[in-house]
């Protein structure tokens, strides 16, 4: 496939540099894609009002995905598909992330829902996401409306043995991906971003194999697996690279950019 029809793109770690901006490259591919008649639209963990943030840059209009593809939103904001997590799957996997050492945030009815704030990485991610967050004593009440439950540590290997032991634990009750080497993302066992790729090219009536995707992490492994074609960033973990047709530079070296010039041939 030379030419596809549509672009799905991951956010961090892949569209935009590390310090969460857009590359004037990025800008420039976008509108490359634009001019060759190829739809962008953007899947990520973040909740969709960090990719708002990013539609006018990148001039869009296409509907966009968030929390893993939880809650995917038109080119309007409207809401086309949703999926929230099991009252019962939310309080085991909020109880065993704490026991683990992880902070937890809830991401619940629009809200950024936390305990402690002076947790890690929470200035960063309010950064991204442009979303205000909130303390809360209890997540107790929360729990009926959950979109994303996420663990945050600075020890790497503590949030991985806390995925693989919670994805144990929930089973098919839930997802258990890694969006960041810090994060441990919980959603909706069919919230995944292949799921969303798929609803955004049945939306804009694209087939499968005529849609590229691009990432960096293995929550971006179900958005290749239903594209007709993956692109890994250099960036990308070795388990990404290997799901790979092409590997480009790395997203603070116009790597994106890159992609979209070879797409484009």
């Amino acid at each position: 496939m030379m030419h596809p029809r549509l672009l799905v793109s991951d956010v961090d770690g892949t569209i935009v540099r590390h310090d969460r901006t857009l590359a004037p490259s990025t800008i420039a591919a976008a509108a490359r894609l634009r001019a060759a008649g190829i739809r962008l639209a953007l899947i990520s963990s973040r909740p969709p009002g960090g990719l708002a943030v990013l539609r006018g840059p990148l001039v869009l209009d296409t509907p966009c995905a968030g929390f893993n593809g939880a809650l995917v939103q038109d080119e309007e904001g409207k809401t086309i598909a949703e999926h929230t997590i099991p009252a019962d799957a939310c309080r085991e996997a909020v109880a065993r992330l704490e026991a683990d050492g992880l902070d937890v945030w809830v991401f619940a009815d629009g809200e950024w829902l936390l305990r402690n704030d002076r947790a890690a990485y929470i200035a960063s991610e309010q950064r991204s996401i442009a979303m205000e967050w909130r303390v809360v004593q209890d997540f107790t009440p929360h729990l009926g409306r959950v979109h994303k439950v996420m663990g945050s540590s600075p020890d790497f290997a503590r949030c991985a043995l806390a995925a693989s032991k919670l994805s144990n634990a929930l089973g098919g009750e839930a997802a258990v991906l890694r969006s960041q080497d810090y994060y441990v993302d919980v959603t909706h066992p069919r919230a995944n971003k292949g799921e969303a790729a798929l609803a955004i090219a049945q939306r804009l009536g694209i087939a499968p194999a005529d849609m590229a995707a691009i990432g960096d992490m293995p929550n971006d492994l179900p958005m290749f697996a239903a594209s007709g074609l993956a692109i890994a960033m250099g960036n990308a973990r070795n388990e990404v690279r290997a799901h790979a047709r092409f590997i480009v530079a790395d997203n603070d070296h116009d790597g994106w950019a890159e992609a979209v010039a070879r797409l484009l041939g």
